[in-house]
């Protein structure tokens, strides 16, 4: 992890909150957050995007980042979210309250967890009804995944022109994450469909066209005895 903490520093250097392909689907993800919300959890919040959307719509937002760097710069940008607390952590040391969080998000950053181990933690910190969110990308592993990867690329293009009227990113900025991309390593789509089947039953995984998938459920209310009982 110490790779990948060095890696986010840097590129937090040289990110902004402009579109881009995680951002895309910023209020597909919103769609699904629990009417009502009190407390949400983000695990890997970066330099704090989702999380100012997260504030808008909940009571108070705890965002988690491995990377020092990337929560000075969230908490520079988020003075107007006082409802947000920012916090650099280590996923997989952090000790996951049980029950607490209407919603628990994370957003490209379980590839580089142990992926059941962290859908574990994440819908145990759930409070009954609550909402687990999640958007990552996904290794192609058919023909087609590999038709709507190539397909993606000028739909990829044609979005990032229109919204960053620009094709490319600065040199800086592309070679961070460069440089990231060597350690990065994917589930296929039905790796992950796999393990939310048996971890979380009844999530719905989608594929989504820019190289992502997300993961959307709903932690379910026990059925007690007594209503299950006929008299």
């Amino acid at each position: 992890m110490r790779n990948v903490r060095a890696d986010f520093d840097r590129i937090a250097l040289v990110s902004n909150d402009g579109w881009d392909h995680n951002s895309h689907y910023h209020s597909f993800l919103l769609k699904h957050l629990p009417p009502h919300c009190v407390e949400v959890l983000e695990i890997g919040c970066g330099t704090g995007a989702f999380s100012r959307r997260l504030a808008t719509r909940s009571g108070r937002v705890l965002a988690l980042d491995l990377s020092p760097q990337m929560i000075r710069i969230a908490k520079e940008r988020s003075g107007q979210h006082s409802n947000i607390d920012f916090q650099v952590a280590d996923a997989l040391a952090w000790e996951f309250p049980a029950g607490q969080f209407d919603c628990v998000a994370s957003i490209a950053t379980l590839h580089h967890l142990p992926y059941e181990e962290m859908l574990s933690k994440m819908q145990r910190a759930l409070k009954l009804n609550g909402t687990l969110i999640v958007l990552d990308l996904y290794q192609p592993e058919g023909l087609t995944d590999w038709l709507i990867r190539k397909l993606a690329i000028p739909v990829g293009l044609v979005l990032k022109l229109i919204k960053l009227r620009q094709l490319r990113e600065p040199s800086e900025f592309q070679a961070a994450w460069e440089e990231h991309a060597r350690l990065d390593s994917f589930l296929t789509l039905s790796q992950a469909r796999q393990t939310c089947a048996s971890l979380l039953p009844g999530a719905k995984v989608r594929r989504h066209l820019l190289w992502r998938y997300s993961v959307i459920w709903k932690k379910p209310v026990p059925c007690s005895k007594e209503a299950g009982t006929v008299s």
